[in-house]
């Protein structure tokens, strides 16, 4: 037992921009309660900074939460070749619609281009599965 294991997780705050997707749309179709449905949606693309802050590797899985929802997804490298710290994207599946603000200022339209979320490490925590969703 190392002192590590007593200290907190980094935790950082980050905008959400939610995204479509072929390749998560095509899952979708094939079977929403699927494997690689799943593998495509329930995941959340940061930057390299981002990354180092929360001193996790890539395809570790983060705790993503708000005032309005937590999932537990899996972290990716955004793959942007210009940084974006303190921007993260998620793919608009069940996974990110819960943590969309349910307040539209009177459009009827929920934001889901920029909404602020907190994220940090989750080791050894499994993806919130849909069915949980």
């Amino acid at each position: 037992m190392g002192f590590g294991q007593f200290l907190a997780a980094p935790e950082i705050k980050l905008k959400i921009v939610t995204y479509r997707d072929v390749f998560q749309n095509t899952a979708q179709e094939s079977s929403r309660f699927g494997e690689e449905y799943e593998k495509l949606s329930a995941v959340i693309k940061l930057d390299l900074k981002d990354i180092s802050k929360l001193t996790i590797k890539e395809g570790d899985t983060v705790i993503v939460k708000n005032g309005f929802g937590k999932v537990v997804v899996k972290a990716q490298k955004s793959g942007y070749e210009e940084a974006h710290p303190g921007i993260a994207y998620m793919v608009n599946s069940p996974w990110s619609n819960v943590l969309v603000p349910d307040e539209t200022g009177g459009s009827g339209v929920p934001k889901f281009k920029n909404f602020e979320v907190t994220v940090q490490g989750a080791k050894g925590e499994k993806v919130t599965g849909i069915r949980a969703l």
